[in-house]
């Protein structure tokens, strides 16, 4: 099964909001799925998540404001809580999703390879307690 991208209702249901612009939305949905792609290509079919996380947060906050005062009304947010990039995470969620990244093992011995000694065999050896070279 392929990715599918999310739809604006999607981003809008996971930003919890009743109304979404739907142009602006898609728009982000696929600049934000070709930050992902940038990372792993073809998406796998779960990458949805880490899409709709940074379409959502270019959604909430697109110009990265960290501190907003109208009238009374103070707001801080997180540093980088706004626009539209991938962090850390996202990334290696989407590494981890795709099947790469962690421990693996590479034989470097060829296939057809003999498994016989290649080094010169002593032909006095007769089996003795020592092995032969040794100078006993």
């Amino acid at each position: 099964m392929a990715f599918v991208p999310p739809t604006a209702e999607e981003l809008a249901l996971y930003l919890g909001l009743s109304e979404i612009d739907g142009a602006r939305a898609d728009l982000l949905i696929a600049q934000a799925i070709a930050l992902a792609e940038s990372v792993v290509k073809p998406l796998p079919d779960q990458a949805t998540a880490v899409v709709l996380s940074a379409a959502g947060r270019a959604y909430v906050n697109p110009q990265q404001v960290t501190y907003e005062t109208i009238g009374p009304q103070t707001v801080q947010r997180p540093a980088g809580s706004g626009g539209l990039y991938l962090t850390k995470a996202d990334k290696a969620a989407l590494k981890a999703l795709a099947g790469r990244g962690g421990a693996f093992t590479v034989d470097p011995t060829p296939a057809d390879a003999d498994p016989s000694p290649t080094w010169p065999i002593d032909d006095l050896y007769t089996g003795e307690p020592y092995e032969p070279g040794w100078g006993y």
